[in-house]
């Protein structure tokens, strides 16, 4: 089976090479245009590297960028880390079509940040899709699906590099032999139960300390590490990159800085308190007792 990649950065490369490492048939690479001054996106240099057709489109509607695509005859087209819109004219080019990744267990948390927001939510699992894709945005029938949990402490990168990347990269795998093999199904997304976020931006990460402590340490955790979640600090904004929720009452007001020790900075939330144990200011990430200490944080002082 000819098999087209169209991906970016090191998913995508993880997963161009898991197919060259079993033997497969890849005759192209598609990837996102270089960067002035930047270096080579990773799967490109991957792509380089096996002597693989390099193709860089600034985008996927022209009818040149068919025309091209189609003359390579392909028989599938693995989509693995796409944020440009491709439409159905390039993706249906393939004989067998085109399979695509998404981070997230569709048609739940379709769009850009589908990692961030299940655990900023609340959510107990995520996981991951691979599906057929459309016109629409994350849309498309159903290939096969993975669960992953949530867990306490996890974090968006916890839950990306430890779980639905190296997960992903298997799950591509085994969507290409499903294919092979004309056992691929092609099961229609329940709209009823659809949601859609878009991206999470700093805007939507600002801490609310009259918030339950559960809120704010999901809120961190799910913006850890972008786009940070953040609080203020005699009017500059601190980012929190790790935070703990510890038992009790606080007894103080929202926001207020109840304790300071190795650990980190202890913070009244709505209904508890929570631990913020690294952050950054207008430097570079440090453990949150050292900001403490070249700031002259102290205890009662306030986050607003």
């Amino acid at each position: 089976m000819r098999i087209a990649i169209n991906g970016q950065q090191a998913f995508g490369k993880s997963v161009l090479d898991a197919l060259l490492e079993r033997g497969d048939d890849v005759i192209a690479v598609y990837c996102e245009p270089d960067r002035e001054g930047g270096r080579p996106d990773p799967i490109k240099a991957a792509a380089l590297e096996h002597g693989l057709p390099i193709f860089q489109p600034a985008s996927f509607k022209k009818p040149e960028v068919w025309a091209e695509f189609e003359a390579l005859k392909p028989d599938l087209c693995v989509m693995a880390y796409v944020t440009k819109i491709v439409p159905e004219e390039f993706l249906n080019i393939p004989s067998y079509g085109t399979i695509q990744y998404h981070p997230s267990l569709l048609p739940r948390h379709r769009g850009p940040s589908s990692i961030n927001w299940p655990i900023i939510q609340g959510a107990a699992k995520t996981g991951l899709t691979i599906f057929w894709p459309d016109n629409g945005l994350d849309t498309g029938p159903v290939l096969l699906q993975k669960e992953v949990e949530i867990g306490a402490d996890d974090t968006l990168g916890s839950i990306y590099f430890n779980q639905l990347f190296p997960l992903g990269v298997a799950a591509m795998v085994e969507g290409v032999d499903l294919v092979k093999v004309g056992k691929a199904p092609r099961i229609v997304q329940n709209e009823a139960d659809a949601t859609y976020e878009s991206w999470c931006t700093a805007d939507d990460v600002s801490v609310d300390w009259s918030q339950s402590s559960a809120k704010v340490h999901n809120l961190i955790r799910g913006a850890d590490p972008q786009p940070g979640a953040w609080t203020t600090y005699k009017g500059k904004r601190l980012q929190i990159f790790d935070c703990a929720r510890l038992e009790g009452v606080s007894g103080s007001t929202p926001g207020e800085v109840i304790a300071i020790n190795g650990d980190g900075i202890a913070v009244a939330a709505g209904d508890g308190q929570i631990l913020l144990k690294r952050v950054r200011g207008e430097g570079a990430k440090v453990a949150a007792a050292e900001f403490a200490a070249e700031a002259g944080l102290t205890p009662g002082q306030k986050f607003s």
